[in-house]
């Protein structure tokens, strides 16, 4: 946990963390304008974990770094916004 309070950016981030369950990808978080800082500061501060998956289609293989919540993150969250958890998906969807 970080000493210093949420920042604005940070606080942003983890409401758009916050509406995608399996996470979201670092490329569309920049095309979003959230910086790389911000992103590794909030993974840093253990609010979000980062996993790389391979996507495939017929002919290529690309890998994608996905940023997702952590229940700390949403602890964070939690008194700053009024989102609300999403429930949990099944295994194999």
């Amino acid at each position: 946990m970080p000493a210093e309070p949420l920042t604005e950016g940070h606080r942003q981030l983890l409401e758009i963390l916050a509406i995608a369950p399996h996470g979201l990808d670092v490329n569309a978080l920049l095309a979003r304008g959230v910086k790389l800082e911000t992103m590794a500061d909030i993974v840093r501060s253990e609010f979000a974990t980062v996993r790389i998956e391979t996507v495939e289609n017929l002919h290529s293989k690309a890998e994608v770094a996905l940023v997702q919540i952590t229940d700390a993150g949403w602890r964070a969250l939690e008194g700053l916004t009024t989102r609300t958890r999403s429930p949990p998906v099944p295994n194999g969807q």
